[in-house]
């Protein structure tokens, strides 16, 4: 598969053996690890700051013989690279210009040496003494470098170096942890990546700090940042190197390496370009000075073909990692809470009604409204918790809403709605038994005015109970439970609505509640609006019609978060859910996404007030705000061929 046509750029991070002073041996490891690279797809590697030399040569650097060695050694990996079409590599070297030396990072390719970059920031301190031998790049007053025969390159205010594939910049050691690194303007200026080729000692604690630091810096200037340091081979004299590798994208660690080895050590990663230029379009303060001009290089690079990514793809977006389980989930639970808090002390209600039917929906929504009376001081009974059994109520949701309410002692009240349905059903003339939309949606509308009109005897308000993804689906009737008066759950997609229910029932739950919970967690997905199957079992499954809404909250998540194309969602679902589904499997449920969530936005477009919780959001005053009457032809059309 060839990565780059989905928007994805393979790197590496490399960080070699080395001898202090000796640039053949030290050539020669750095072209087995281009080698190396090569051979795993890798399209850019970069290797630490001054690692043609190494970094602790010293007062050696003000020898000529060392620094015409370098020199050298950079054109004999550049002839080296002649024959590599499909790699950029990038190594630092001592450089003299004029009568200054630059710690200095050279892009080199098939094509040659195509720019060098200096070090911005030199270290003045005790452990780097680097200002007794190099100059920063605000001392360099030329803009080429003679090499060879040939004028290259060199920049005192950066480079961007453009493939067909990605644009990237470089900074070096220091210079990350400056408070206003270089990175910061390349990336202002059009970089997706930050290549760092640094040399930096290990002490007690630093490495968990320069990581933060790196996340931190991608994070902020919404890039993929690429950091290859010096290793064990570095002179001991005073100080430690472990030859530390990190590659992050966008505040996400996506590979860390092995520090501490005598070994070359190499980490690759596949970067989501289209995703972190999706971020800027949406950023619209994220736009080039003009006062500041930078030069650019065009670079030439061909496209790769690979048999496996080396990124994995979290198959269930919306679900916290394991160690941030508990804070993510109570911060949504505590979003919830408070969204409907604000909206009882703004209106003086202190009652509330919600359907409960015994399902995942309702019985969330139902946790969240107790937590909020609790938090208020509004006694329970106040919620008013209303089953209203129809045509397709089994026994054991029925049984399970009733003892969850029961359990958390709120008012419990059961009204049938099969006689005014059958009523209603006869009014205007429809046969009972045709299972229809019209059979369906009169249960649900029905269910609505109840609650609606109980609302208005009691003086409360309806909690909605509907979730992200059916939103997105249009899974709902229109003003049925579409409708409500505050909707809790109206940014939390399934996948997640099953992830916080179980995480209250074990943290926040006596046993009485929590087995109730469990087993409505266990219950397959219904509206129940068909009758039940012969044994008394949910007859209609919702993912049976629509599809797993694992699948369709990945979709949404890709859509939405990153503005995938559906070919790249069709991909990254590939891979996320390798072994799981099939490819035909994701492609059929893929369209249904898409002629849904088209179809259904005149729902999205009067939904209830409910609170954010996510990075997704419908609501049309929020996060997307879409036409009702636009049509799939072009996405659907994408899939098709």
């Amino acid at each position: 598969m060839n990565i780059n046509d989905f928007g994805f750029i393979r790197v590496a991070a490399a960080s070699p053996k080395v001898k202090v002073a000796d640039c053949d041996f030290n050539t020669v490891e750095i072209k087995s690890m281009i080698d190396a690279a090569e051979k795993e797809n890798v399209q850019i590697v970069c290797f630490p700051e001054l690692c043609i030399t190494s970094y602790t040569c010293a007062d050696l650097f003000f020898q000529e013989a060392l620094q015409q060695k370098a020199v050298q050694s950079l054109l004999d990996l550049t002839g080296f690279m002649k024959s590599k079409q499909s790699i950029i590599a990038i190594v630092g070297l001592p450089l003299r210009v004029g009568s200054s030396l630059f710690n200095a990072a050279a892009v080199i390719s098939h094509e040659g040496i195509l720019g060098f970059v200096p070090k911005t920031y030199i270290p003045n301190n005790n452990e780097f003494y680097e200002k007794r031998w190099f100059a920063g790049s605000g001392d360099l007053n030329t803009f080429f470098v003679e090499i060879n025969g040939e004028s290259i390159p060199i920049s005192s205010d950066g480079m961007i170096f453009h493939t067909p594939f990605a644009s990237f910049g470089i900074e070096i050691c220091e210079d990350l942890w400056m408070p206003v690194p270089p990175s910061s303007k390349l990336a202002m200026q059009g970089a997706d990546i930050i290549f760092n080729l640094s040399a930096s000692n290990e002490l007690v604690g630093k490495n968990e700090y320069r990581k933060s630091l790196i996340l931190q810096q991608s994070g902020r200037c919404n890039v993929a940042y690429v950091y290859a340091s010096a290793g064990c081979g570095e002179s001991s004299t005073d100080l430690v190197f472990s030859g530390a590798t990190t590659i992050a994208e966008n505040a996400r660690l996506l590979a860390e390496g092995k520090r501490f080895s005598f070994d070359n050590n190499m980490i690759i990663s596949d970067i989501d370009i289209l995703a972190l230029r999706n971020d800027r379009l949406k950023n619209t303060n994220f736009l080039p000075s003009q006062n500041e001009p930078i030069q650019e290089i065009e670079c030439d690079l061909e496209a790769v073909s690979v048999e496996k990514m080396y990124r994995t793809f979290n198959p269930h977006p919306f679900i916290p990692v394991p160690e941030k389980e508990k804070e993510h989930l109570n911060e949504v639970f505590n979003i919830q809470t408070h969204g409907l808090a604000k909206r009882l002390q703004h209106t003086g209600i202190k009652t509330v009604t919600l359907g409960i039917s015994g399902g995942l929906d309702s019985t969330l929504a139902l946790l969240v409204t107790t937590k909020t009376f609790d938090l208020l001081g509004i006694p329970r009974e106040n919620i008013i918790g209303i089953t209203m059994p129809g045509f397709g109520t089994t026994g054991r949701t029925y049984n399970n809403a009733i003892n969850l309410m029961k359990s958390l002692d709120v008012t419990v009240k059961e009204i049938s709605i099969v006689d005014a349905v059958t009523q209603h059903l006869k009014d205007i003339g429809h046969d009972i038994n045709l299972h229809d939309v019209t059979y369906e949606n009169a249960q649900a509308r029905e269910r609505t005015q109840i609650l609606m009109d109980y609302a208005n005897k009691t003086g409360g308000l309806v909690v909605g109970t509907g979730n992200l993804s059916e939103l997105a689906l249009g899974w709902a009737t229109y003003n049925g439970d579409h409708m409500s008066m505050y909707a809790v759950n109206a940014s939390v997609p399934k996948t997640l609505v099953a992830s916080l229910t179980r995480w209250i029932a074990d943290t926040q739950m006596d046993d009485a509640p929590r087995k109730i919970l469990h087993d409505i967690l266990d219950t397959p997905f219904s509206p129940e609006l068909l009758p039940a199957d012969s044994e008394g079992k949910i007859a209609q499954k919702t993912e049976h019609f629509v599809g797993p809404y694992e699948l369709h909250d990945f979709f949404l998540h890709r859509m939405l978060r990153y503005g995938d194309s559906p070919k790249r969602i069709y991909f990254i679902a590939q891979q996320a859910f390798a072994n799981i589904y099939s490819s035909e499997e994701i492609l059929k449920w893929l369209k249904v996404f898409y002629k849904r969530f088209f179809a259904q936005q005149f729902k999205r477009s009067c939904m209830p007030d409910g609170p954010k919780v996510g990075s997704i959001n419908l609501s049309p005053r929020g996060d997307w705000r879409m036409p009702s009457d636009a049509v799939a032809n072009v996405w659907l059309e994408e899939l098709e061929s």
